[in-house]
Formats: C-alpha cells, sequence, structure tokens
C-alpha cells in the first residue's frame, strides 16, 4: 500500500508532466506558426516583387521621353516625382500653374490607363497624390512655425491636384473606382530630398509625386503587426 506522499509525489509529478506537454505543444505550434508566417511572408514578398517590376516597367515605356521634359523621375518604388517647383506652382501658393496643367492634361490620362489595367487595378489599395515642401518658410527662424505653415500649404496642393485630375474627363470611365483609391497628402517638409554630403536639397524637396501604394503591401504590415503582437 502507497504512503499518502508517494500519492502526492506521484500527483505533483504527473502535473508537472502535463505541464511540460503543454508548454511543449505550445511551443511546436508557435513554431509552425512561425513557419507558416515566413512561408506566407515569401510569397508575398515575390508576388509583390513581380508586380512592383511589371508596373515599374509599363511606366517607364510610356514616359521614358516625357520624364526629362517635365522635369520628372520615377522611383524604383513607381513613384513618379515632378521636381521643378517653379514649374508646379507660384511660391507659398496652392494654385497649379498653367505649365503644370498642361503636363498633367498629358501625364494623368496615360498614367490612369496603365494602373487601370486588369494586372494591376485589383492589386492597387491607394493611389496618393502627395505634396512636400523644404523645410524652409520666408519670414521666420522657427521651425515649428515653418513646419505648420508648408503643412498647410503641402496639403492644399496636393488637394489642388487631386481636384484637377479628378475633375479631369479623361478620369469619367474611372470615377467610382478614383473616389476609392485616389488620396491627397501634404507632408509638408517630413520627407525631405537629401543630398550626398547629408544637406537638404531645398529645391527639389519642394514636389509632388505620384504613389501608388498596393494591397500586397497591406498584407506584409499585417503580417509583421500579427507577429510582433505574438513576440
Amino acid at each position: 500500500m502507497r504512503s499518502s506522499s508517494s500519492n502526492e509525489w506521484i500527483s505533483i509529478s504527473d502535473m508537472m508532466a502535463g505541464l511540460m506537454m503543454i508548454f511543449l505543444l505550445i511551443a511546436i505550434a508557435f513554431m509552425y506558426q512561425t513557419d507558416q508566417e515566413k512561408k506566407a511572408m515569401a510569397n508575398i514578398a515575390v508576388e509583390f516583387e513581380r508586380s512592383r517590376n511589371d508596373l515599374n516597367q509599363a511606366l517607364r515605356h510610356e514616359f521614358r521621353d516625357d520624364l526629362p521634359v517635365w522635369g520628372a523621375e520615377i522611383l524604383d518604388d513607381n513613384t513618379i516625382r515632378f521636381n521643378e517647383p517653379q514649374v508646379l506652382f507660384a511660391r507659398n501658393s496652392a494654385e497649379i500653374n498653367e505649365k503644370f496643367k498642361l503636363i498633367l492634361d498629358n501625364f494623368f490620362p496615360r498614367y490612369l490607363t496603365i494602373l487601370a489595367r486588369d494586372q494591376f487595378k485589383s492589386e492597387i489599395d491607394e493611389v496618393r497624390v502627395e505634396g512636400h515642401t523644404s523645410s524652409d518658410w520666408r519670414g521666420t527662424d522657427s521651425r515649428q512655425i515653418a513646419y505648420i505653415k508648408n503643412a498647410r500649404l503641402s496639403q492644399n496642393r496636393s488637394f489642388s491636384v487631386l481636384d484637377y485630375i479628378h475633375t479631369m474627363q479623361a478620369s469619367d470611365p474611372y470615377r467610382d473606382w478614383l473616389q476609392k483609391v485616389l488620396r491627397a497628402n501634404g507632408l509638408s517638409s517630413a520627407k525631405p530630398v537629401i543630398t550626398a554630403s547629408g544637406t537638404e536639397d531645398v529645391n527639389r524637396s519642394r514636389r509632388v509625386e505620384f504613389r501608388v501604394i498596393t494591397k500586397t503591401e497591406e498584407r506584409i504590415f499585417r503580417i509583421l503587426r500579427e507577429a510582433e503582437n505574438l513576440s
């Protein structure tokens, strides 16, 4: 006949073994989940890179002859950047210059036609018109005041461009879709153009950009956030 102390020891041993089994199952499940997340991330990354490259090639092919004339460039992430501030707006004004209107008249219908292709359209989450300024503001040495004034100016400028392109006749067939994806963002001097020497290129910081955000990017961000919450 077993003693009570022996029964107590067996009970504790059984309990510890059970707990160890639970922890082992949790660890296996977590490792499996992590492995699945890695595979998911890898698949999404391949899909994202292929789609981004296809769009980049389409944009470069379409606008290769126009970019130097417009003072524009296409970045690797498919952002189209208009770099000539004297062409875009008058200083401290959100009214679009006539020369920039002519550029938009030429650029946006062709840009929209590319984005609306079946291979790209279904994957687009947002099309952002972004207004950027330098960190300067004439008449003040306060960086805070300059930032706030530039924030208002950049937002007004991006909205002016959005309003102009949205009311184009070329936008009519895509108006419902554009209302879902087209955004105007003013970023003030939050993302200045930095030279190789590490200083701000004040002139090139004053720019307008068209930026595409894909649903694939959103899926990557969501997986990263979920993984961060598990860690």
